[in-house]
């Protein structure tokens, strides 16, 4: 098979991106650790995920009642839109069972993606096929029908060959599986799985990440980008430096909701306070993070909690004075104590 041709050039900036990237999956680690239900906060967020990726193509469908059609529960709305949110919550539970440089897996995933949606679920399109512009005006045109199989065999057979970093890699196969639209339809929608895919099988947290809810709040210049990587010569640059930041941004807003999910635990975890002793909402949160780690440092609970070392101190201190936790051991190699009151 003839090699496919270089279609990005490389950009100084990455390598600043992609070391960002690498230790906000630190802090991302963490703060799963520290969320008090790990599983209820992944589902959040694939939900979150799949409400965009939906929203991106047109479906009408609330948060709220995406969480429902995938919670089971009866919703009012387009028959379209809710088969496409049980398809989406399918193919997304599916991934582990996906192999990213496999077409046929590829066409799985289509076909779990357009179940009952399309004439040609899980097949490449027969037909020749454009990208159409708010004013009718053709933005771009897919590949020749007949050229799609091999020019999707060459793209996976390079990805899976080829040595640049994930985050670079995923984001140009998203860009190029755009570029060639081998579907009829849910072209967008298997991209941004493909590139998760590719992610998590590099570090598994990227499974739960919501992307695609990053993609969808800055939906204009997703599609700008795209524009921008073909505008002349085909060069994904701009494409991969947009993705570069969605899936950063991506991380931050992990980290959002597992501290979310935080404080929603405290609610739930009594803490026993003594009655005239006021409960400040950054110290329940730390209640919580000191019972699921006692060893946790006051660094991990500030990069849990999204503050600085300095407040996680001053509400250690309090918290001691006030009788509610002692530390066991010595600074270094001990531990915090809960002190729970006695009836």
């Amino acid at each position: 098979m003839t090699p496919l041709e270089p279609f990005y050039t490389e950009s100084p900036a990455w390598h600043e991106k992609i070391g960002a990237i690498h230790a906000l999956l630190e802090r991302v680690k963490i703060s799963e650790e520290q969320s008090g239900d790990v599983l209820h906060l992944r589902r959040r967020n694939r939900i979150l995920s799949i409400h965009a990726s939906t929203a991106i193509e047109g479906n009408q469908l609330t948060l709220s009642q995406v969480t429902d059609v995938i919670n089971g529960k009866p919703v009012w709305g387009p028959p379209k839109d809710i088969q496409e949110v049980r398809n989406a919550w399918h193919a997304y539970n599916e991934m582990p069972g996906y192999d990213p440089w496999s077409v046929s897996d590829l066409l799985r995933a289509h076909a779990h993606l357009t179940e009952s949606l399309i004439g040609e679920s899980g097949h490449f399109r027969s037909v020749g096929v454009a990208v159409v512009g708010s004013d009718g005006l053709p933005l771009h045109r897919g590949a020749p029908s007949a050229q799609v199989p091999a020019l999707v065999e060459k793209l996976l057979d390079w990805g899976k060959g080829s040595p640049a970093h994930p985050l670079i890699k995923s984001s140009a196969v998203h860009y190029r599986l755009e570029y060639i639209h081998p579907f009829r339809d849910g072209n967008g929608r298997i991209g941004r799985l493909w590139q998760t895919l590719i992610l998590a099988q590099w570090n598994p947290l990227f499974a739960w990440m919501p992307i695609e809810t990053l993609v969808h709040h800055n939906q204009a210049l997703y599609y700008q980008a795209l524009q921008d990587s073909h505008a002349g010569a085909v060069d994904c640059r701009p494409f991969i430096d947009f993705m570069l930041d969605a899936i950063a941004n991506s991380l931050y807003k992990f980290i959002d909701v597992a501290t979310q999910t935080v404080a929603d635990a405290s609610a739930d975890v009594p803490v026993n306070v003594p009655v005239n002793v006021p409960v400040n909402a950054v110290s329940g949160k730390v209640l919580v993070l000191l019972r699921a780690n006692p060893k946790a440092t006051a660094e991990k609970m500030a990069s849990a909690l999204g503050v600085t070392d300095k407040t996680i101190k001053r509400h250690l201190k309090a918290l001691r004075e006030q009788g509610r936790i002692r530390r066991v051991g010595s600074d270094k190699s001990g531990h915090w104590e809960i002190i729970e009151a006695t009836a």
